[in-house]
């Protein structure tokens, strides 16, 4: 869906659907780094006032997907080098606590993470034999998401959440690192593999190449 091709959300959408809307823009690529948002266009689109479209962008700036700039008005961030190794980093602190939970906790917690992550893994497959990044952007977070959850640790949830946008703005960024798309899959099927076998040691191991290689020869 092209920017100017808005499906409008309803007669009076709030900022939370505006910022909902807005988010899934800037991570499919609909809304481009370093690109003005056009606060005019917008709110015609969407049919809604100045104010809680303000509210919106108020709330994706404080979620680092959107600066403001002082008589400029409000664009795409732009991550940096910097920005994409703090994402990583913060990732894999929030998967080892889950990894270590996942493998100290109930063993039917474990076994249902497994099965809800191999069937993610099918999907990243099809879509990698497709190269649609879009839809491995999404489902690689989706994977991620799953195995944090399988820890059954709100906290953990809340704190990972934060993370999403950027997370697939890192994964998209990523798209030319990756001459094979296919090989994005290895890591996760064996970060799945490990789980499933308890070797926490290599669980961990994986966890950590993962992060700190993302754009590496199977990431």
């Amino acid at each position: 869906m092209s920017v100017d091709d808005v499906l409008v959300l309803e007669e009076r959408p709030t900022a939370q659907l505006i910022a909902a809307y807005l988010r899934d823009q800037i991570v499919e690529g609909n809304f481009r780094a370093g690109q003005q948002i056009n606060e005019s266009a917008v709110a015609a689109n969407l049919r809604t006032s100045r104010g809680p479209l303000r509210e919106a962008l108020q709330r994706l700036c404080q979620e680092g997907l959107l600066v403001s700039q002082r008589n400029r008005g409000v664009f795409v961030r732009e991550l940096t080098p910097q920005d994409v190794t703090e994402v990583y980093f913060a990732r894999e602190a929030i998967e080892m606590a889950a990894a270590k939970s996942l493998l100290d906790g109930p063993e039917e917690h474990l076994k249902k993470t497994c099965q809800v992550l191999n069937g993610i893994i099918r999907d990243l497959a099809m879509q990698a034999a497709k190269s649609d990044w879009q839809a491995i952007a999404r489902t690689d977070l989706e994977f991620h998401k799953a195995f944090v959850a399988g820890a059954e640790n709100s906290r953990l949830n809340k704190i990972y959440e934060t993370l999403a946008a950027e997370s697939i703005m890192c994964i998209m960024n990523l798209e030319i690192s990756h001459p094979r798309a296919k090989a994005i899959v290895h890591p996760h099927q064996n970060i799945a593999d490990l789980l499933e076998a308890k070797d926490r040691d290599g669980l961990l191991a994986a966890i950590k190449e993962h992060m700190e290689h993302p754009d590496g020869p199977y990431a």
